[in-house]
């Protein structure tokens, strides 16, 4: 027979968590079968139309439950997806060109226009004072309050995403601003 050894009380081994969680456990599983009994007692008590709305909502339930793991799952997928994208950004993947309606701006195989006076405010916003992560961060700032449909273009995580900076700095190279 084995010989339990007690359980000691360890921040690195997480006992104390461990005990916690067991004991979430329980009481959700008490709640649970309590909640299981309840049923039990109705459903007698229940006419067909009442089963009825029992087994629909369930059924709804049961498919709010899938959706929803399914969509955490998707979460994990994109994250990472997300991840090795931006690792993988770089200068190539931008593009600016004139056109006779403005400029047209192109990430990956996707673009979209720029109006004259935008492309203005953009070349404002990245020559202006500051240093690389303030530019960006005001990047985003206006492309967030200005032109929300970029961010379906090119998926930016956040004020320091490396497409800021590469975009920042293909406007830098290619427009200046006349005095």
């Amino acid at each position: 027979m084995a010989k339990k050894t007690p359980a000691v009380k360890n921040s690195k081994t997480g006992t104390a968590k461990k005990t916690k969680l067991n004991q979430a456990a329980k009481a959700v599983s008490k709640v649970r079968v309590s909640l299981v009994n309840e049923l039990r007692a109705i459903i007698p008590k229940l006419d067909s139309e009442g089963l009825a709305f029992l087994v629909k909502q369930a059924r709804i339930h049961l498919y709010n439950m899938k959706v929803t793991e399914l969509n955490k799952a998707a979460q994990v997928v994109n994250s990472i997806r997300s991840d090795s994208v931006q690792a993988k950004a770089k200068k190539d993947d931008f593009d600016i060109k004139p056109t006779t309606a403005g400029f047209y701006l192109r990430y990956q195989n996707n673009g979209t226009m720029f109006s004259k006076p935008e492309m203005i405010q953009l070349v404002k916003i990245i020559n202006g004072q500051g240093t690389a992560p303030e530019i960006t961060e005001r990047l985003f700032n206006w492309l967030e309050k200005e032109r929300k449909d970029i961010f379906r273009l090119i998926p930016v995580k956040d004020k320091s995403d490396n497409r800021l900076k590469i975009l920042a700095s293909l406007i830098k190279k290619n427009f200046k601003l006349k005095k």
